[in-house]
């Protein structure tokens, strides 16, 4: 009887440190999160209050400017499965030409006629240009920070603006 008493204290003690040890855990990675990026407009709304800018776009912009979101939030999965699988050339050409500031990136940007709007979308795309030659590098933190940098555009942007 002491020792199956023995057991279960000590199977106690097992499972309120790994439990408190989860818990620290977690609320690290919160803090860690909430350090790099700003989510304060998403904290102080409700499902109801979006006070994020309108870019007022008709419906074929609007469908266009998802159907561009839809492609660059592909681009960013692809580049993460081939950082995964270390295939950094690969990366690197899928950063420049489906994110990278291309002639019809920068053209796009313009054409929505909110200046903030365009410097912040120029800024992504020359993100993701710097993002492409660090994947060239082969260096999976490098790239890692890389992309964790060009998608902290990504998440200001829609943070501040709507459709």
């Amino acid at each position: 009887m002491k020792s199956s008493k023995k057991i279960v204290l000590l199977l106690s003690i097992i499972s309120a440190s790994f439990f408190s040890s989860c818990n620290e855990h977690k609320s690290k990675e919160k803090e860690v999160v909430k350090k790099e990026v700003d989510f304060q407009m998403m904290e102080n709304s409700t499902m109801g209050d979006d006070n994020r800018v309108s870019l007022k776009l008709n419906p074929m912009q609007k469908n266009h400017q998802l159907m561009n979101m839809r492609d660059h939030l592909d681009a960013v999965q692809n580049i993460v499965t081939l950082l995964s699988e270390e295939k950094y050339n690969e990366a690197s050409k899928i950063a420049y030409t489906r994110l990278g500031s291309t002639t019809e990136m920068k053209l796009m940007c313009a054409s929505f006629g909110d200046k903030e709007f365009e410097n912040l979308g120029l800024k992504f795309h020359e993100s993701a240009d710097k993002m492409s030659e660090v994947f060239k590098s082969g260096d999976k933190n490098k790239s890692l920070k890389a992309l964790s940098n060009t998608m902290n555009f990504c998440v200001q942007c829609h943070a501040t603006y709507r459709q």
